[in-house]
């Protein structure tokens, strides 16, 4: 455990686009580039029968044609038939000490606000750091797979975000004075009397993305890659569309498009006075008889249970300690008023399709990960991001839900790291999947397969291709969407 103090002194960081050969120009800007074919750094795998001819420089020939997309051992997946689609093997999750190990801390941000963070794979100094932000409800925790796994290729970081999990505040910011509010002994920020510390706090999407951008500047202290589920992808593009020289790329898990229902008082001043409350505290007094029937009904075990059986498309998932950690959240005094600060903050200060554009503008590197099955953000949202930025990979995962990371940590690590690969290379390693020309205007479709705990299994993976049609998409998504939902285990 560690503790950091920091002084809010700035560090300038500096950078060169990363992304800039993604794009082959054609005079007609960004919005028009194509994904273009860099310098190959792979494996050549043409099937099976031959050995390998040493002035091929590390070239294996035989008798069908395929790429692997890195040298690596955890990219080393070798695409075979399976029916209509291709088979490939990959790694499953390291186990005992073959895991990154994982240490917490707490920062300092601000006065009485302190971020619960966890790292791994400190060791890979001259690794890039990887940070990944959780989505509403959950926190590190969620990203447990992802630092055991990946802290051993790189410097992984995961944090909580204020007023949530365990960056909940330690004291209460309206310490209650009267007889009536004493009684409400269960909860802090239902009392009158504000403290200094409190004041005009409010659980904002644009508190959330000033919290991760003096992280990265005070704690990890260079520019990273950042990974986001749900709230935490739309955070991840609003910081990388403000503090760009921060971001060196983003990859989005199946990003919530939107967030919050208010008017922002900074781009609508005049609208937003219209609403007399905007998530700030005190809380007014019918927010909180609101605020606690809510609570009853949002913190029951049976409706956690009952949204995680939602969420996650394969219910043989162990979501045990998931679900735990829920509970253990929704037990803190101050969970219930910081639930209600969050629900009624304003939108941010730009919008999710504003933070995409200025990425795509900026040349910031770009990889969308959506699970198929998801019930809230359904495929059509990945879709229309695709779309709105088609140099960027998409990859469809099926069956997975809202949480890709967690229900198939196995593809979404392994593509992680081709990815990270990609961009770190400047193109010259491909990313997984790309190993003929044509997939990146048609896409391909793959099967993974990996073992967990002993037993196959197998998802099917589609990667888009740059001509992604929308009709096409709901076509294809309607003819198999019975078929993908239920989970291949051998």
């Amino acid at each position: 455990m560690e503790v950091v103090s920091c002084s809010h002194s700035r560090l300038a960081f500096h950078q060169t686009p990363s992304s800039a050969w993604w794009f082959r120009g054609n005079g007609l800007g960004p919005g028009h580039a194509k994904l273009t074919r860099p310098r190959r750094s792979a494996i050549l795998c043409l099937g099976t029968g031959a050995a390998s001819n040493p002035s091929d420089s590390g070239k294996v020939q035989a008798s069908r044609g395929f790429y692997v997309s890195d040298v690596d051992a955890a990219l080393r997946g070798i695409p075979t038939k399976a029916g209509e689609i291709e088979k490939m093997i990959i790694p499953g999750l390291p186990e005992g000490p073959e895991s990154s190990v994982i240490s917490t801390g707490f920062w300092e941000w601000k006065p009485k606000l302190t971020v619960y963070y966890e790292k791994s794979g400190m060791e890979n100094s001259k690794a890039p750091s990887v940070l990944f932000l959780p989505g509403f409800g959950v926190g590190t925790f969620h990203y447990e797979k992802q630092l055991k796994d990946l802290g051993r290729d790189y410097k992984v970081w995961t944090m909580d975000f204020l007023g949530q999990g365990m960056s909940l505040p330690r004291e209460d910011p309206t310490p209650k004075n009267t007889v009536e509010e004493l009684g409400e002994d269960a909860f802090w920020g239902f009392g009158q009397e504000l403290q200094p510390w409190a004041e005009e706090l409010v659980y904002s999407i644009d508190l959330w993305r000033d919290q991760v951008q003096h992280f990265i500047e005070e704690v990890i202290r260079e520019p990273v890659f950042i990974v986001g589920n749900s709230l935490g992808g739309f955070v991840a593009l609003y910081l990388a569309a403000s503090s760009p020289h921060l971001v060196k790329g983003v990859t989005l898990l199946n990003a919530t498009p939107f967030w919050g229902f208010l008017p922002n008082p900074a781009r609508s001043p005049r609208l937003s006075k219209i609403f007399p409350w905007a998530g700030t505290f005190p809380l007014p007094s019918f927010v909180r008889k609101l605020t606690e029937t809510l609570w009853q009904k949002i913190s029951d075990p049976r409706s956690i249970q009952g949204i995680l059986k939602q969420v996650y498309a394969d219910h043989s998932t162990n979501v045990d300690k998931v679900f735990s950690r829920i509970i253990e959240t929704t037990q803190h005094p101050a969970a219930a008023a910081s639930f209600a600060s969050i629900m009624c903050a304003p939108m941010g200060q730009i919008s999710f399709e504003e933070a995409l554009s200025r990425c795509q503008r900026l040349g910031i590197p770009i990889s969308l990960m959506y699970g198929r099955e998801d019930p809230w953000v359904r495929p059509i949202w990945g879709i229309k991001v695709k779309r709105q930025v088609p140099e960027s990979p998409y990859y469809e995962i099926s069956p997975a839900g809202h949480c890709p990371h967690d229900e198939v940590p196995e593809v979404i690590n392994y593509l992680l790291r081709g990815w990270l690969k990609n961009v770190e290379s400047e193109g010259s390693i491909e990313i997984p999947f790309l190993e003929e020309p044509s997939y990146s205007e048609d896409g391909v479709s793959r099967e993974l397969e990996f073992l967990r705990e002993g037993s196959k299994k197998s998802v099917r993976v589609r990667l888009s291709g740059s001509k992604i049609s929308l009709w096409n998409q709901l076509i294809s998504f309607l003819k198999s969407g019975v078929s993908n939902t239920r989970v291949i285990s051998r």
